[in-house]
């Protein structure tokens, strides 16, 4: 991950955190550095967390500027995690760090930043033609949430637009669907994407196909049911991951039909590395493109799997080279 040089040495701490780790690394001379990965539950706050860090690393951890990704809704510079009894808060850290400048921005927020400095290699195309150039690009993400953001095209420059779309209404295009919402609705009220589109909703979707089917399954986490599924050894399983797949794909294609996003549409998230050949060969092209009248449309928009791991840190870097280290 390379850059223009900083005019000040000092470097910027990044940090992408989420609700079981806390990686950290720092921003010199326009290069992120070695990534660290620390345990969030050896921890019993973020300050320790960071501080911990800081302490292995050169001139005492001196950094004139921290920038960290949280997954979580950040209001005010401060995110109280739902899956970690952390809270982050950029005025405190900035106090008790002695850091000039402390920044709170969401882990979707982050991705979107990377979007237009991800290496080619580490995108995987699936459908579509040729991104067009100065268009906004949209990422999303089913993890332990459904994380959504836009990048969108400024006369100099780009500007990301972090929202929390993964809570709009999830509508079904079948009468299997249908059902399958119908019986998350009975037990959630309003069904959301996220209610299907991440881990746990993986295994709302496995459990409405039990129930709807009247089976005697045992309950399934979110690997169990990826891992039968994609290997076909539990036809509950398998359905349940290719309703994943194709419900991702309507919910995509909406998005770009919404920013208008012929810059592409980027899926990141954990979950999709675990299905990745699966989520290929799946209805999910199809569906993306499967809007009626404006099919034609949808089939020129590509989308793109994100197989770099440290996403968070590319965004962050660009982040950092737009709004500054002050």
């Amino acid at each position: 991950m390379t850059g223009q040089p900083e005019a000040n040495d000092t470097p910027v701490l990044l940090a992408d955190i989420g609700g079981t780790n806390a990686r950290f690394a720092l921003l010199q001379g326009g290069a992120v550095g070695a990534v660290a990965h620390l345990v969030g539950r050896d921890y019993p706050s973020f300050a320790e967390a960071m501080a911990a860090y800081l302490r292995g690393q050169p001139g005492g951890g001196k950094v004139r500027a921290a920038h960290l990704a949280v997954a979580g809704t950040v209001v005010n510079g401060r995110c109280v995690m739902t899956n970690s009894p952390w809270v982050i808060d950029a005025a405190e850290l900035k106090a008790a760090f002695d850091i000039p400048s402390v920044r709170v921005i969401n882990d979707f927020e982050a991705v979107a930043w990377s979007l237009s400095a991800i290496p080619a290699a580490k995108l995987r195309q699936l459908g579509g033609g040729e991104a067009m150039a100065a268009a906004p690009l949209f990422a999303l993400g089913p993890g332990t949430g459904l994380g959504m953001a836009a990048n969108v095209p400024l006369p100099q420059g780009r500007i990301v637009l972090p929202g929390e779309g993964g809570h709009a209404t999830l509508a079904g295009v079948n009468a299997r669907e249908d059902a399958v919402i119908g019986e998350l609705r009975r037990k959630f009220g309003h069904v959301s994407a996220e209610r299907a589109l991440s881990g746990s909703g993986l295994e709302n979707l496995y459990g409405a196909l039990v129930t709807l089917d009247g089976l005697a399954l045992p309950p399934r986490a979110a690997p169990q049911i990826t891992q039968a599924g994609v290997e076909g050894s539990c036809a509950t399983c398998r359905e349940a991951v290719d309703l994943f797949c194709a419900l991702l794909g309507s919910v995509a294609g909406n998005l770009a039909l919404i920013l208008g996003a012929k810059g592409g549409i980027y899926v990141a998230g954990g979950i999709i590395h675990h299905m990745m050949e699966h989520l290929a060969g799946s209805q999910f092209r199809a569906r993306f493109e499967d809007k009626g009248r404006f099919r034609s449309y949808l089939a020129q928009i590509p989308v793109y799997l994100v197989l770099e791991e440290d996403v968070a840190f590319i965004g962050l870097q660009q982040f950092t080279e737009v709004v500054g280290a002050g």
